[in-house]
């Protein structure tokens, strides 16, 4: 995702400039290249030998040193993205007020490029009113402010000024700089997690589904710049990304409503949630009390969410279902496939290693309506979901 990508990172004089170390390493591993600029003031807080060792680029700190000169409009043209981390309060009102005392200054009114600042401070400098008109100014001048973090600060206190974490930080970059274009006003919707078949209140029926795929593919299909809806089971997890529409349900009858509901006007679905087959066709209003040695629990089948969009679908759309198999694999995963009427179906083996419920990794086979069989061998979920997703990419563009 950063491939290629070029980061001018500002450092001023905080406390919290010891998180911009860690921020360097994670853009540069993640394929950026990064060029630190420190004010005066950040040399204190931070080793320019130790961001220059991580950026493996020369760390800036003067407008001249020497007789060399720093091209503040070189920086500012050359960034695909200026990022400040942390923003003093101090730094703030010279970019609030204009003023051009130190490189940095230089560099960001010189900069062409998207501006996105991470503040840092204590809680009620945080909340001065001078701060607060501060980071209004700036805004309307076009550039990004993170919010910031409540929790302990350097002055022993706990409240809100804490300088966004850098893992945040990528995040964001990631959400509002960096996704690609490719599914650009296409829109998804996602099922996934297991779903809960209600007993009494409180038992279920439920599977071992941890959710890690479907929320996988969130985000692969978000970061390639589609408009995603999650509709998800009873699970820990939350989307990466703020900008995933997530719908969550308890039930398939829920799940069925919310993905039958948000379909029409999606252009692929992608249903890899383990819906029970079957719940109890009575629910008990009072908890079931234990008595004799068996219990007998009629079920009845639960609505095939995978059927009724591939009924209903319309010859834009494109939908895409998962099998879990334990025996005779593809045999049945293709079965499903045309009873469904999916374009794709996604199989998954209880046979292969490491692979499905509560992993982190998995194997899964591809089958298209034309026979083609595409196998991801055993990758992370979040490799796994990036290869689902370009080969849905093939699809839709033959």
């Amino acid at each position: 995702m950063f491939s290629g990508k070029k980061v001018v990172l500002g450092i001023t004089g905080s406390i919290a400039a010891y998180k911009s170390i860690l921020l360097v390493r994670l853009l540069v591993k993640a394929g950026a290249d990064v060029k630190v600029v420190l004010t005066p003031a950040a040399a204190s807080f931070v080793s320019p030998l130790v961001l220059s060792t991580l950026s493996k680029n020369k760390v800036l700190v003067h407008l001249a040193d020497e007789d060399t000169w720093a091209n503040h409009v070189m920086l500012g043209r050359w960034a695909d993205v200026l990022l400040i981390a942390p923003l003093s309060c101090n730094t703030l009102a010279k970019m609030a007020g204009g003023q051009c005392d130190n490189l940095l200054q230089a560099v960001y009114l010189s900069a062409t490029c998207p501006v996105i600042v991470a503040p840092a401070m204590d809680e009620d400098m945080w909340h001065h009113p001078s701060v607060q008109r501060n980071i209004q100014t700036i805004t309307q001048f076009g550039n990004k402010v993170m919010q910031v973090g409540n929790g302990e600060l350097a002055s022993g206190l706990t409240g809100e000024g804490r300088m966004a974490e850098p893992e945040e930080i990528m995040r964001y970059l990631q959400e509002f700089f960096f996704r690609k274009n490719t599914l650009h006003n296409k829109k998804i919707i996602i099922t996934a997690g297991p779903t809960h078949e209600a007993l009494d209140p409180v038992r279920f029926i439920a599977n071992h589904s941890s959710g890690k795929m479907g929320f996988a593919l969130a985000d692969a299909f978000y970061l390639q710049g589609a408009d995603v809806t999650l509709v998800t089971g009873p699970v820990q997890l939350k989307p990466t990304f703020a900008g995933i529409k997530t719908i969550r349900v308890i039930s398939a009858e829920e799940m069925y409503k919310a993905a039958t509901d948000n379909f029409p006007d999606k252009d692929i679905a992608v249903l890899s949630a383990a819906v029970a087959d079957y719940k109890p066709a009575t629910i008990a209003s009072e908890k079931i009390k234990k008595s004799g040695d068996t219990l007998t629990v009629e079920l009845s089948k639960t609505k095939d969410i995978l059927k009724s969009l591939g009924e209903h679908k319309q010859e834009h759309q494109f939908v895409v279902g998962f099998a879990l198999e334990t025996n005779n694999e593809k045999e049945n995963a293709l079965k499903k496939l045309a009873a469904k009427n999916a374009d794709l179906i996604v199989l998954n083996s209880m046979r292969d290693e490491k692979a499905g419920f509560g992993f982190d990794t998995n194997h899964v086979r591809i089958y298209d309506r034309q026979g083609n069989e595409y196998d991801s061998g055993l990758q992370t979920k979040k490799e796994i979901a990036e290869y689902i997703v370009q080969i849905i990419l093939k699809k839709i563009h033959e």
